[in-house]
């Protein structure tokens, strides 16, 4: 495993972590998804340098444009949730209420 190799890893498994064991607010877990993407992003875009393949150029902007789309969602949510429900602790949120 190369030092590259690890540095992705090691960016996805403290994201995974930070959006498993503090999920006080909902800015700290669309930061964490949004940290989960980036580095998905960087390892999709070094992939093709590293294997010498020009066939895989076009899968790191896909991602990256599902990235920005999923970025906007999680904003507009919490821009509604916090006009709602006043904050944006998790633990005000009921989903068992209409």
């Amino acid at each position: 495993m190369t030092h590259l190799h690890l540095c992705f890893y090691s960016a996805f498994t403290l994201s995974t972590l930070g959006l498993a064991f503090h999920r006080t607010h909902l800015i700290s877990a669309l930061l964490c998804l949004e940290g989960m993407m980036l580095s998905i992003y960087i390892a999709l875009a070094m992939w093709p340098i590293q294997m010498q393949s020009p066939s895989f150029t076009l899968l790191p902007i896909i991602m990256l444009t599902f990235s920005a789309c999923e970025a906007a969602t999680g904003l507009a949510l919490l821009v509604a949730s916090t006009r709602t429900h006043g904050s944006d602790h998790l633990h005000n949120f009921n989903l068992l209420q209409c």
